[in-house]
């Protein structure tokens, strides 16, 4: 405090040294206190640094920022994106649109650059707030910055993938001059989060088109795209377009998508290669192998991989690593190990079980027929039971023939699906079948009458292959698949007892379909 006192200038380098130094917040308000008490704190750039650490630091307090904010007479761009940028990835992204309208009362005081649009479009990125996000839109082309400015436009693009208006997110990315990696792995994820798998992949060929080399994201995020469509051919040039750029070899994010992806696509034992060739793993990529074991059955060699990540590489599994063993242990039954491996996630991995980790036991106690101990772990949960470990609880229900516990499980699954119907379909075909299987025909009959007069319809199912590169969906009762007639000609004769070869008669039968005969 001596030292402070000797003049202005020695004041303020201890002030700025002090204000480089703060680790945490309680340092951070006894400097706060030291710049007020020379008068520091009215300097925009000095108070800068302090706003700085409360905002953006991981010790920091985001509510003192505002408290130190209110104090500013005259808080310029910096200071006003710094709160910015910190509101916009926080919980309470609304308070970031409040600053950029207080920014924008300032008049020509404050000047808004292109970072105060990149936080305030990330900000109803946050929030989903389309409409806002698309009057934050005009904003940005009457500035410029949506020709001139690749942040702004690359979160541009995030709003509308992040609010799921793809067609606009696609206007957008058309319309960027210049495109980058950020921005085309951008609408590449976008298209996977909304559904639309094929799409992003078709991003990632007019990418290859143009001659844009893509980078390992973009290469990541192709791969992923073809393990949501199970297109293993695309999966596999991909692979040699990895192999031809020996920097992306040693990519754990690439290495980890082609275990996924292999896997998900019924190719176990290359997926197993590509997994042992890796250079470098992390948790991800063993979650990737464990996930690939657990879905074609082999529960042992999943525990194996557990055992192995923490015994030979010192890797501390995750929730989904946990979950994906607990998974492979429903598939194949082993309820001993999987009931185990639930009581022991905190005291021997320091996880706590979360829902999804509780719905795969209840679902491996049903599958062995233990309704009641799957109806007593429901109840013990320390969370609310959501549809999928009542939806476990229903199917095991309909399996073993448990009319009474059935009956339970659809009351909570109506009770949780009230607001959104979407879920009605299946529960009520369920519950009358399982009627039906109890030989209680007037309550199955009461179900479907009921299933009519709401008008509720069943959800189609819907399946894809792919076949010469292709990938072909298909829908339950679907009349516009452009080979749908041959298609049912083909399945009138697989189900002929007459056609001794059904393949051969089926070519025939195309060919003469094709010339236009009967």
């Amino acid at each position: 405090m001596r030292q402070l006192r000797h003049g202005g200038i020695q004041a303020w380098k201890r002030c700025m040294s002090l204000a480089r130094r703060c680790a945490n917040m309680s340092q951070l308000k006894a400097i706060h206190a030291v710049f007020i008490t020379h008068g520091i704190h009215l300097n925009n750039y000095a108070i800068s640094k302090l706003i700085a650490f409360s905002a953006l630091s991981e010790s920091g307090d985001l509510s003192y920022a505002s408290l130190i904010f209110n104090q500013i007479e005259t808080p310029n761009t910096y200071i006003y994106n710094t709160l910015l940028r910190a509101y916009s990835r926080s919980s309470k992204p609304h308070l970031a649109l409040r600053y950029f309208q207080l920014m924008l009362k300032t008049g020509d005081r404050v000047i808004c650059d292109h970072c105060t649009f990149h936080f305030v479009l990330l900000a109803c990125v946050n929030g989903a707030w389309v409409l806002e996000g698309q009057q934050i839109h005009n904003w940005v082309v009457k500035n410029g910055l949506a020709l001139l400015d690749g942040h702004v436009q690359t979160a541009l693009v995030r709003l509308y993938v992040g609010c799921k208006v793809m067609d606009d997110a696609r206007k957008v990315f058309d319309e960027i001059p210049q495109r980058d990696y950020f921005q085309w792995n951008v609408l590449m994820d976008g298209y996977i989060r909304c559904g639309f798998a094929s799409e992003a992949l078709r991003v990632f060929q007019d990418m290859l088109a143009i001659g844009f080399a893509p980078d390992e994201y973009c290469a990541a995020t192709a791969l992923t795209a073809c393990t949501h469509l199970g297109a293993l051919w695309h999966g596999k040039l991909i692979h040699e377009y990895v192999k031809n750029m020996k920097a992306f070899d040693s990519d754990v994010f690439i290495g980890t998508a082609l275990v996924d992806m292999y896997a998900k696509c019924g190719c176990l034992g290359v997926a197993v290669e590509v997994f042992e060739n890796m250079p470098k793993r992390n948790v991800f990529s063993w979650a990737a192998m464990i996930g690939g074991f657990a879905a074609h059955g082999h529960a042992r060699k999943a525990i194996h991989c557990l055992k192995r990540m923490q015994l030979d590489y010192k890797i501390r599994p995750d929730g989904v690593v946990l979950l994906g063993v607990l998974t492979a242990c429903t598939h194949a039954g082993l309820q001993k190990e999987g009931q185990l491996l639930l009581d022991n996630m905190k005291s021997r991995y320091g996880i706590l079980p979360k829902h999804e980790h509780y719905s795969c036991v209840v679902d491996l106690l049903c599958r062995a027929g233990k309704l009641k101990e799957a109806h007593e772990l429901i109840r013990k949960m320390p969370m609310k039971p959501l549809a999928s470990v009542w939806g476990a609880l229903l199917s095991g229900c309909r399996i073993h023939n448990n009319v009474d516990l059935a009956e339970l499980a659809v009351k909570e699954l109506l009770l949780l699906e009230n607001e959104d119907k979407t879920g009605e379909d299946g529960v009520y075909v369920q519950l009358s079948n399982i009627y039906l299987a109890a030989q209680r025909r007037a309550d199955a009959v009461r179900i479907r009458k009921m299933i009519g007069d709401r008008g509720i319809r069943k959800t189609p199912g819907c399946s894809m292959i792919e076949v010469d590169g292709k990938v072909n969906e298909f829908i339950s009762g679907d009349i516009k698949h452009s080979c749908r007639v041959q298609i049912c000609a083909m399945m009138d004769l697989l189900s002929s007892d007459s056609v001794q070869d059904p393949y051969v008669e089926f070519n025939a039968r195309y060919h003469s379909l094709q010339h236009g005969s009967s």
